[in-house]
C-alpha cells in the first residue's frame, strides 16, 4: 500500500496563495521498498470561489490538487514494479574473481 504525503508547500505571502506543492509516495512491501518525490506547480487566483488560502489548507486538499496533475495509480504501479524487480533481479554487477 502507497503512502502519499505532502512534504512541503511554496506560497504566496500576500494573499497565502500555494504556488508549488512538494509530493513524496513510498511503498513499503517487507524488506523492500521505493519512493517518488516531485512536484506541482500551481499559478493561485485570491478572487477565485474555490481559492483556498493557506493557513485553511489540508493535506487532503493539496493531494488532490497533485493528483489532478500526477497520475496516482500510474505512480504506484511504477513503484510496485521496482519492487518487483528488488525481489526478482534481472541483472547483477561485479566480477566474477
Amino acid at each position: 500500500m502507497a503512502t502519499w504525503t505532502i512534504a512541503n508547500l511554496e506560497r504566496n505571502l500576500a494573499d497565502g496563495g500555494v504556488t508549488v506543492a512538494h509530493w513524496r509516495v513510498t511503498e513499503v512491501d517487507g524488506d523492500f521498498s521505493a519512493s517518488s518525490y516531485g512536484t506541482v506547480g500551481f499559478t493561485p487566483d485570491a478572487s477565485a470561489s474555490d481559492f483556498v488560502a493557506y493557513d485553511s489548507l489540508t493535506e487532503e486538499v493539496v493531494m488532490g490538487w497533485v493528483w489532478e496533475s500526477v497520475n496516482q495509480e500510474e505512480t504506484e504501479a511504477a513503484l510496485t514494479a521496482n519492487i518487483e524487480t528488488q525481489k526478482n533481479p534481472v541483472s547483477a554487477d561485479g566480477m566474477p574473481w
